[in-house]
């Protein structure tokens, strides 16, 4: 992760390492910090966030149900069924992306219970 964020711009680079930084304080100890489909991403019990950096936003892709959960908060942003895109022009919403990444944790461990 941390060779990817170095391959970007000074500016994009600290976007990078908010969102991550983000990331990694709302997620449980033992999650891993991997690359995955050429972007940085969170594991635990399976894909739990991916993002990448892009021209002139951020890609958020948390799975359709982290944006399904939170239509309301996401719809400022332009998006799909599995991405976000948070513009650079405006201040990263890294509280929205805690809210998106703690959904995710109880899915992801919620997923985990049912299977054991």
């Amino acid at each position: 992760m941390d060779e990817y964020i170095k391959t970007f711009p000074e500016a994009t680079q600290k976007i990078l390492i908010e969102v991550r930084d983000a990331i990694r304080s709302v997620v449980p100890e033992g999650t891993e910090e991997t690359m995955s489909y050429g972007m940085p991403t969170f594991k635990l019990n399976g894909n739990l966030i991916h993002f990448a950096a892009w021209n002139n936003h951020l890609g958020f892709y948390p799975t359709p149900s982290g944006i399904k959960n939170f239509v309301q908060e996401l719809a400022p942003y332009e998006g799909s069924k599995g991405a976000i895109k948070f513009p650079y022009h405006s201040p990263m919403p890294l509280e929205l992306i805690k809210e998106i990444t703690l959904f995710r944790v109880q899915e992801n461990l919620a997923k985990k219970k049912k299977g054991s």
